[in-house]
C-alpha cells in the first residue's frame, strides 16, 4: 500500500471543525481529495510591491498574481469545497523572457510566470513572494483543512539559467544542451530545447532534490507535483522516494505528470512504487468525445469502468483543462451544458480530481498562451483579473458536485456497475461501497445525457442492492426533480436534454 493510503496533514478531525464534511475517511487519503491548480501569477495579487516587470497586456508576461494573494483568497476555495491546492514552482526564474509567437497573438515576450524556467532552487522568485509568504500559505491553508502540493521540477533548468556555468569538482558540466530526441532517448534529449540537468551525476542530482526537500520542510508542504517526470531515468525517482519518506514523512505525496499517464502505463510506475498518483491523460479526450457525439454511449461507459483497473492504493489524478493543453471549454466551442456533463462525471469518477484554476466560472481562453489567462473575479477589486466576466452559476454548479462527491464514499472509494445497455442512448454506471467497520453500505446512481433532446432511461439494478426507492442527490434551486421510479427490480428515468442526474437509495 502505497502513501497515497494516508494523510499528512491536516486531518479530518482539523477539516471538520473548518468546514470540510465529516463524511470524509479519517485519516483523509488522496483519494478523497478535490485538488485545484493555481498558477500563482494568473491568481490574485496580494502585494503590488513585487510587480516588477508586471504587463498584463503580454500574454506571456508576468501579471501580478502572488502567494500572498492566493493565500488571501483561501476562504474563496474552502467554499468551494477545495481540500487540496497545487502551486506552480516558486523557486527563482530566469531573469530574462524569451521572444515567443502564437496563433491569435502578436509577437510576444515569454517569460518565466509559469515557475518552470529555474535559475536557483535555493532561492525563492521574489515576483511570487518570500519563503516566509509561502509557510503564511500553507500555515493558512491548514488551518482550513486544506492540503498544499508544490510543483518541482528535476529534469531541466531555465534556457537562460544560472546553472548553465555549473561545474562538478571534476570540471563536468551540470546541464546537456540541445534538442535531442526525445522518441530515442527521453532521458537524455533536452524536453522543449531547455537544458536538461545530468541527474545521473550525484552532485547533481543532490542538489535537485535536497533544494527542494529542504524548502518543503521548513515551510510545510503535503507534497510534491512532480514536472516531466518520464524525462529523469527511474533510479533517481527511487532515491527521490527514499529521500522524500525518510526527510518529510511517510505520508508526503507524490503525483508524477508522466505525458500520456493512464492506469496501464502508471502502472509500472506504481508497481516500483515510484509515486502515490500520475495524471491520467485519457479523461479530458474521453469525455469530450462522448458529449459531442463521438462514439456508442456503452463503450465510454466501458471505459470509465476500466479505469478503476488502478493498481490498489494509488491514484488517477483526471482534469478537464490545464495549462499544457487547450482548454475544455474551448474545445467545445463554449457550451456549457456539455462542459457542466463533463464537470459531473469528472467528480463522479475514481480518482483525484483536479480543477484548473478559473474553469469553474467559465474562464475563457483556450490554447496557449491563452490558456494561462488571468482567473476572473467579475466587479471584485483583486487584479489582475478584475472586471473579467465569471460564471456564478456554473460556479454554484461545481459547489454542488464537490459536495456531492464529498458527502458520498461510494464516489471517492466505491465500485463501478455499469448500468448502460448496448443500445441505450443515456450513460448510466453505478458507484457503491459495502456496509463495514459501523459504516453503511453507500450507493450512488450516475446518469447522463448528450443529447439535445429528453431521454427516458429504463434500467436493471442488481438484486443485491434491494433498492426500493431513490431520490436526486444532485438538485438545482426551484427546479423540481423528473420523475424517477424502482419497481420489480428497474430503475425508470427521465433525463432533460444535456442533463446530468445523481441519484441515491431514499430511505423510509
Amino acid at each position: 500500500m502505497s502513501a497515497a493510503s494516508q494523510s499528512r496533514a491536516p486531518d479530518s478531525t482539523t477539516a471538520t471543525a473548518t468546514g470540510a464534511p465529516a463524511a470524509l475517511i479519517n485519516p483523509r487519503t488522496w483519494a478523497d481529495e478535490i485538488l485545484y491548480f493555481v498558477l500563482v501569477d494568473r491568481f490574485a495579487d496580494g502585494d503590488p510591491g513585487n510587480n516588477r516587470g508586471v504587463d498584463r497586456s503580454n500574454p506571456g508576461g508576468w501579471h501580478g498574481g502572488d502567494l500572498r494573494g492566493l493565500a488571501q483568497q483561501l476562504d474563496e476555495l474552502r467554499d468551494l469545497g477545495i481540500t487540496a491546492i497545487w502551486i506552480n514552482p516558486v523557486q527563482l526564474q530566469q531573469a530574462r523572457g524569451m521572444p515567443a509567437q502564437a496563433p491569435g497573438a502578436r509577437e510576444f515576450t515569454h517569460e518565466g510566470f509559469h515557475g518552470y524556467w529555474m535559475h536557483d532552487f535555493t532561492q525563492m522568485e521574489p515576483r511570487f513572494g518570500s519563503e516566509a509568504d509561502l509557510k503564511h500559505l500553507v500555515d493558512q491553508a491548514h488551518q482550513r483543512g486544506i492540503k498544499v502540493l508544490l510543483d518541482i521540477v528535476v529534469n531541466h533548468a531555465g534556457y537562460t539559467s544560472g546553472y548553465m556555468t555549473r561545474k562538478t569538482a571534476s570540471g563536468e558540466a551540470w546541464l546537456r544542451v540541445g534538442e535531442g530526441n526525445c522518441e530515442v532517448n527521453p532521458v537524455t534529449c533536452a524536453v522543449g530545447g531547455l537544458p536538461d540537468f545530468k541527474t545521473e551525476i550525484a552532485e547533481v542530482r543532490d542538489h535537485v532534490i535536497g533544494a527542494n526537500i529542504a524548502l518543503a520542510k521548513r515551510t510545510g508542504i503535503d507534497g510534491f507535483r512532480i514536472d516531466t517526470y518520464k524525462h529523469v531515468s527511474g533510479d533517481v525517482w527511487a532515491e527521490h522516494r527514499r529521500r522524500t519518506r525518510a526527510e518529510l514523512g511517510a505520508g508526503f505525496f507524490l503525483l508524477a505528470e508522466l505525458w500520456g499517464g493512464s492506469a496501464e502505463v502508471l502502472d509500472p510506475v506504481f508497481a516500483r512504487d515510484e509515486v502515490d498518483s500520475g495524471f491520467d491523460f485519457t479523461f479530458k479526450g474521453s469525455c469530450e468525445g462522448w458529449v459531442t457525439g463521438r462514439g456508442r454511449t456503452v463503450a465510454y461507459a466501458a471505459y470509465l469502468r476500466n479505469r478503476h483497473r488502478v493498481r490498489p492504493g494509488y491514484v488517477l489524478a483526471h482534469y478537464l483543462s490545464s495549462h499544457d493543453e487547450p482548454m475544455m471549454l474551448g474545445n467545445l466551442q463554449g457550451d456549457r451544458e456539455r462542459f457542466r456533463l463533463c464537470a459531473a462525471l469528472q467528480m463522479t469518477s475514481l480518482g483525484l480530481p483536479v480543477v484548473y484554476y478559473g474553469e469553474e466560472v467559465a474562464r475563457g481562453g483556450h490554447e496557449w498562451p491563452f490558456n494561462r489567462n488571468d482567473m476572473p473575479w467579475g466587479s471584485r477589486d483583486i487584479q489582475p483579473g478584475k472586471g473579467v466576466a465569471r460564471d456564478e452559476a456554473l460556479r454554484g454548479f461545481y459547489k454542488e458536485l464537490i459536495r456531492v462527491r464529498l458527502a458520498h464514499p461510494a464516489l471517492r472509494h466505491g465500485d463501478y456497475t455499469l448500468l448502460t445497455q448496448t443500445a441505450d442512448s443515456a450513460l448510466a454506471f453505478a458507484r457503491r461501497v459495502e456496509a463495514r467497520d459501523g459504516r453503511p453500505a453507500d450507493t450512488v446512481i450516475v446518469l447522463a445525457n448528450r443529447e439535445d433532446k429528453a431521454v427516458s432511461a429504463d434500467l436493471a439494478l442488481p438484486a443485491a442492492w434491494d433498492l426500493r426507492a431513490v431520490r436526486d442527490r444532485l438538485t438545482a434551486p426551484g427546479v423540481p426533480a423528473a420523475p424517477a421510479s424502482v419497481a420489480d427490480g428497474r430503475l425508470k428515468v427521465e433525463l432533460a436534454p444535456k442533463s446530468v442526474r445523481i441519484l441515491v437509495p431514499a430511505h423510509p
